[in-house]
């Protein structure tokens, strides 16, 4: 009888203790390590691996090589320290040269390696008193004394028997984990109960379909986790990994595919009253809203603009709820096109909510879009002249309590059209007349479940609670970022959303000049510029990482900048304060003194990281740069260069470690925000960029966003195909069992509700 195939999820079930020599304590010193279950230890993986069967003689060795060596003990000498720690030194020779062998507090080396003994010896070579030497290698005994004349035991060993019981120990890959001398496991241990784990599971189920198998050219689950784990020769780990990681991401894939499929199953739709066509004019006839807001704007808009809006006006019309992701590059007019598409949802009757993760950004979107729909009016059959002007209101926690109640009664009214908020848009008081759209800003900020609180909102609007066409309709969804991300971690992040792209600058705009200013006189260099620029009626932003001193953190506070610069650099300039731990008011009246030019310099911290646009700026200066990461970097330069001013952005600081120092150069090497996103990806990686993506198992060990691309796409190839006819897998009951293992309860429910 065929022995049963083993399941990821049933492997997730058995304990590590169920393996030899894990107790207690060795259990929770692996639970330290994450690992409390046979599943656990099987994907936690080698990062690299010792091969043992690339030998070399000790003649063709030089000092700093790190090699196998097959040699012979010819003497053992134990003495003590000065301290009293023991020091086993072995003379071995191979052959063709000798060598000293020297272990440091490892006494029981001296039983294990007498005279006589052959062993593999794995380690690095260095110089010791004119002599080479290797200290503390990895041993590997092949022949102990006594084994050579065949006494290897009561049995009879036959000759053949014998050397491929050698063969075997001396021509091994032997794979490294990570160990953590803190819980006080080690690599060996947590290799010998991977073996154990791997001999004992067996043959593992695939849920990948053969076909697909065959059409990707991936090795079958068993063999991947065999040859990853227990490779006979180094050539097999390379398909073993490549299997494994398709495994987590097609994982990753496929939990977004199915939360697609499961909101299209579950919309109801609102069939906004607007058309594609409304994204170009000229326009004949009586004008719509978006049209009249189209027409109003001070500025021409990009042809990627007018295609952007085509695509999400003509989805907001559909029979299906749009569900959209917004890319742009700094200064690209993601604002005006969200505007536009909000203004689409109040033309047809409905409202309008963006949802931000700060009260700072709030407030700035709410000033910016007020600006943009000023002089726009909706109608208002009982009012006097049948309209009222557009009303767009602001809701966060620093909203009164008294303000807060008359801005629900508005919203449930229908009084309020458009509503920026941060997280207080979620809690229950807050209730909407027809919420016909979403847009979320900075989408990495928020979860799914978020997104899904405001969904639901728009189903339990008045309008929706009413009977007839609309009832119980979902609001559609844009979400933006506010930087570019790259293409794959946008795949794995947003994979369950479309995509649009603004890949066009608006004509006329200036790129501005990035100085990495690391010295002295660069920095003087800067001041001068600031000083320079303000001389011709322009503005300037210096940005700090902190609002106070800090003995902590050696950074410039906003506060000392400000006093710092008044008395020296820019001694006799009119200098404003903008932190977010201001009043809003007194915020709204330093913006404003900036924007006309009573402060033309600005002090500020990260708070004008984005939503800022004052194109009378045209110097950036950051203080101790090296402490901001890529993505703010590149939002703050954005906030100069919005109009054709030549524009410059310094960079102050030295970088204190290689990775900010990568950062500042790359900063300075490139403008285009979606290969700055590519950089940040590499010095950050993809599990920061990960980590807010939502709750349960980890998603990925062995795939990299930055490696795995073709991988990436495959597994959303073959995610798509494997859900178009069964939209709940169960055609594929293994693979949900699988995908349930990786998912949250609140995410499993959802997706298998039915």
């Amino acid at each position: 009888m065929a022995t049963p195939e083993r399941t990821l999820p049933q492997l997730a079930r058995i304990p590590v203790t169920r393996l030899h020599g894990v107790g207690d304590r060795k259990a929770k010193a692996l639970g330290e390590l994450g690992i409390e279950s046979v599943f656990d230890l099987l994907t936690t993986y080698p990062f690299r691996y010792i091969d043992r069967s690339r030998r070399a003689d000790l003649a063709d060795l030089a000092v700093g090589d790190e090699a196998v060596v097959l040699a012979t003990v010819r003497t053992v000498r134990t003495r003590r320290s000065r301290h009293g720690r023991p020091i086993v030194e072995l003379a071995v020779h191979d052959g063709t040269a000798g060598m000293n062998v020297v272990f440091f507090n490892q006494a029981w080396r001296a039983r294990q390696l007498p005279s006589g003994t052959e062993a593999l010896f794995f380690g690095k070579v260095d110089r010791f008193r004119g002599a080479r030497q290797m200290t503390n290698p990895v041993v590997d005994v092949v022949v102990g004394v006594g084994e050579a004349d065949g006494e290897a035991g009561s049995e009879e060993v036959s000759e053949e028997a014998s050397e491929e019981a050698r063969r075997r120990r001396t021509l091994r890959i032997v794979p490294v984990y990570r160990a953590s001398a803190k819980v006080g496991l080690s690599s060996w241990e947590i290799g010998a109960w991977v073996e154990e784990a791997v001999r004992r599971a067996g043959p593992l189920a695939d849920p990948l379909p053969e076909s697909w198998r065959r059409q990707l050219g991936l090795v079958a689950r068993t063999t991947a986790v065999h040859d990853v784990h227990l490779p006979e020769a180094m050539r097999v780990t390379a398909p073993a990994r490549r299997r494994l990681a398709f495994d987590e991401l097609f994982r990753l894939q496929l939990a977004l595919v199915l939360r697609r499929r499961a909101l299209e199953a579950d919309a109801r739709a609102i069939r906004h009253a607007v058309s594609p066509r409304e994204a170009d004019g000229p326009w004949g006839g009586e004008a719509t809203l978006v049209q009249r807001f189209l027409a109003g704007l001070p500025f021409s808009l990009t042809g990627a603009q007018r295609s952007a809006m085509r695509t999400l006006f003509g989805e907001m019309a559909g029979p299906l709820p749009m569900h959209r992701l917004l890319q742009g590059d700094v200064g690209s007019g993601k604002t005006v096109v969200a505007a536009a598409a909000l203004l689409a949802s109040v033309q047809g009757g409905h409202q309008g909510a963006l949802m931000v993760p700060t009260e700072v950004l709030a407030e700035q979107h709410s000033f910016a879009l007020r600006a943009l729909v000023e002089g726009l009016s909706v109608p208002e059959p009982h009012r006097l002249g049948g309209e009222r002007p557009l009303e767009v209101a602001l809701l966060t926690n620093r909203t009164s309590g008294a303000d807060r109640q008359r801005l629900c009664r508005a919203l449930e009214s229908g009084a309020v059209d458009i509503v920026v908020g941060t997280h207080a848009l979620l809690t229950d008081d807050v209730q909407f007349h027809s919420l016909g759209l979403v847009v979320i800003d900075e989408q990495h900020r928020f979860g799914v479940e978020q997104r899904a609180q405001l969904r639901d909102k728009g189903r339990a609007s008045v309008a929706a609670r009413a009977e007839g066409p609309g009832a119980g309709a979902d609001p559609d969804l844009l979400v933006m970022t506010a930087t570019p991300i790259p293409r794959t971690a946008a795949m794995a992040l947003f994979g369950d959303l479309d995509m649009v792209v603004l890949d066009e600058l608006p004509p006329g705009r200036v790129p501005v000049e990035t100085v990495w200013a690391a010295t002295h006189d660069a920095e003087e260099r800067a001041w001068s510029r600031v000083r320079s620029e303000v001389e011709e009626g322009h503005r300037a932003f210096v940005v700090c990482p902190l609002v106070e001193g800090s003995a902590r953190v050696q950074a410039r506070s906003v506060t000392e900048e400000l006093v710092h610069l008044a008395e020296g650099p820019l001694h006799g300039i009119t200098l404003g304060l903008l932190h977010g731990q201001m009043p809003p008011s007194d915020k709204e009246q330093a913006m404003a003194r900036f924007r006309d030019g009573t402060t033309p310099v600005l002090v500020a911290t990260t708070v004008v990281e984005v939503g800022v646009d004052v194109p009378e700026a045209t110097v950036m200066v950051v203080e101790d740069a090296g402490r901001f990461g890529i993505a703010q970097l590149h939002q703050l330069r954005g906030r100069v260069g919005r109009s054709d001013l030549p524009s410059w952005c310094y960079l102050l600081g030295t970088g204190d470690t290689d990775e900010a120092a990568a950062r500042l150069a790359a900063m300075a090497r490139t403008s285009d925000g979606f290969e700055l996103a590519e950089v940040d990806l590499e010095l950050r990686g993809e599990g920061t960029i990960l980590g807010t993506r939502q709750k349960g198992r980890t998603d990925l060990v062995l795939a990299s966003l930055r490696k795995d691309g073709d991988l990436l796409d495959a597994a959303r190839r073959v995610a798509e195909t494997l859900t178009a006819d069964d939209p709940s897998l169960e055609g594929h009951p293994g693979l949900a069992d699988e995908l349930r293992l990786f998912l949250d309860p609140d995410e499993e429910a959802f997706l298998f509700k039915s």
